[in-house]
């Protein structure tokens, strides 16, 4: 893992896209993210450190157009309580440098019954196989 960076270093080192979702809370449009509908074996790291978050077998079709999980990597995850644009959500950060990754909804597959809803532009992909 990389260590933590200020803000400006991490606008420096992302893309406008990824800055804006991942350091300011953005979001993606859906069916637009390069990992939505990817169906490869490995593992999903934070764009901004490089920890891992979600392993490729935890990856399911929610059909809402993101990448969705039912679970992460044990510790890597903020759980956020989000009252942003008049909804009540459960916010996703990475555990190691607080970027903002998507939110976490109750209506996920088992054996969890949790969806991740994660933006792919706050994600890079290392295949395994």
């Amino acid at each position: 893992m990389k260590p933590k960076l200020s803000e400006q270093e991490y606008k420096q080192q992302l893309s406008p896209e990824s800055f804006y979702i991942a350091r300011q809370h953005g979001t993606e449009a859906p069916f637009s993210g390069k990992y939505y509908d990817n169906k490869e074996e490995g593992i999903y790291k934070c764009i901004c450190c490089d920890a891992p978050l979600f392993e490729s077998s935890t990856k399911f079709d929610s059909g809402t157009g993101w990448p969705s999980y039912y679970e992460g990597v044990e510790g890597a995850l903020k759980e956020i309580k989000d009252m942003t644009h008049g909804m009540i959500r459960v916010e996703v950060t990475c555990a190691n440098c607080d970027a903002h990754l998507g939110h976490v909804f109750e209506d996920g597959p088992e054996p969890t019954g949790l969806r991740y809803c994660i933006n792919s532009a706050c994600l890079e992909f290392k295949q395994t196989k």
